[in-house]
């Protein structure tokens, strides 16, 4: 019998959720035929078949989350030799990938402190007892405080398992909150000459580009391991999208040479695609920086987390009209929140600064 196992996509990814099977045991299959789409952090993705030949055997079902290097399925003895197709090493049309930084493991947490009778109460309420907050001498859990655990739990209705994009996003961001060390700034640019009717996303990626171009110390991947940041040989923007699953981040090529209709367009498409989940897993990968347009939906400022091997993410509020000093008087202005978060691993507060003045500088033109 052969074996095929569920490729490394990349990313850092350990685990992926089986959605629907392609086939079935004693189905003969080619080569590059669909096999099994499987769900990840970022997107449903169809896995081909590596070999031609016969499905003795397939493991899983779907909603079962599956280990990379699992067993997916086993082929008769027989079966052709490999096709060459490799998942997860999708050829990406002039991309230059970012250097692959071991993404580091969160802190684990102290010693649980609490008497025998406490810990067979928690195990028959049902109580994690590393979840209850301890009230007792040294940081002991009481009864008390297990039985008011157990109270919450309850008024909080049933637990639900977080499964695809949101169990991978609470990994990945756990990860990178235990290993980015960061430091944000804020400020308000002035955007009350813009022409009616500006794009507002649009405007965002072109002032990004331009502080890039300005402050290139932003625009870089960092990997930990060797101690080296790589400056991005173009600017490849990542866009937050928030969708029902969670959230997805691809990414909007070469944002510095492209005109406005044409970010439009790019943009409208990996939107779509997010929302359905059918984007191709090459335009999730490589970003140099990324834009939460947060606002769309509120906040005025925000504390973003980055996502290493990036070094910087920024975050737009919502615009809403306010009273600032404009030619020396009291006016009412349209006002435009940014926040930015950087590695300051990486990131010097003066090149942060710069990259702020000079994005600043360009959303306050009238256009």
């Amino acid at each position: 019998m052969r074996q095929f196992h569920l490729p490394d996509f990349g990313e850092g990814l350990e685990e992926a959720e089986i959605t629907s099977w392609h086939v079935t045991e004693g189905d003969h299959v080619v080569a590059d035929q669909p096999l099994v789409s499987v769900e990840t952090d970022k997107a449903v993705v169809e896995v081909p078949s590596p070999w031609s030949g016969r499905i003795t055997r397939l493991f899983g079902s779907p909603g079962d989350l599956v280990k990379v290097g699992a067993v997916l399925a086993e082929f008769a003895e027989g079966a052709g030799e490999d096709s060459g197709t490799v998942v997860g090493e999708l050829e990406q049309e002039d991309t230059e990938a970012p250097p692959t930084a071991p993404i580091a493991q969160p802190a684990q947490a102290g010693a649980v402190q609490a008497l025998p009778a406490v810990r067979a109460l928690a195990r028959k309420l049902e109580v994690d007892l590393k979840i209850v907050q301890a009230s007792g001498p040294g940081g002991t859990i009481t009864r008390a405080d297990v039985e008011r655990a157990a109270r919450s739990l309850a008024a909080a209705g049933p637990a639900e398992a977080l499964r695809g994009m949101r169990r991978a996003m609470a990994q990945r961001l756990a990860a990178a909150h235990a290993e980015v060390v960061p430091a944000a700034v804020t400020e308000e640019a002035e955007i009350h000459d813009w022409v009616s009717g500006e794009d507002v996303t649009i405007r965002l990626l072109r002032a990004i580009a331009a502080a890039c171009q300005a402050e290139p110390a932003l625009n870089v991947w960092y990997n930990a391991a060797a101690g080296e940041r790589r400056f991005a040989s173009r600017i490849d923007i990542g866009i937050a999208v928030d969708t029902e699953g969670g959230l997805i981040v691809p990414v909007l090529r070469n944002v510095g040479a492209r005109d406005a209709r044409d970010l439009r367009a790019g943009l409208d498409r990996l939107r779509s695609d997010a929302a359905a989940r059918s984007i191709p897993v090459e335009e999730l990968r490589g970003a140099s920086i990324t834009l939460s347009n947060f606002g769309m939906i509120g906040g005025r400022f925000a504390n973003l987390i980055v996502v290493p091997p990036q070094v910087a993410i920024l975050g737009a509020g919502r615009i809403s009209d306010r009273v600032v000093a404009h030619q020396g008087h009291p006016a009412v202005r349209r006002m435009l929140p940014l926040s930015l978060t950087f590695d300051h691993r990486v990131v010097t507060g003066g090149e942060a600064a710069r990259f702020f003045v000079a994005l600043k500088a360009d959303l306050e033109r009238p256009s």
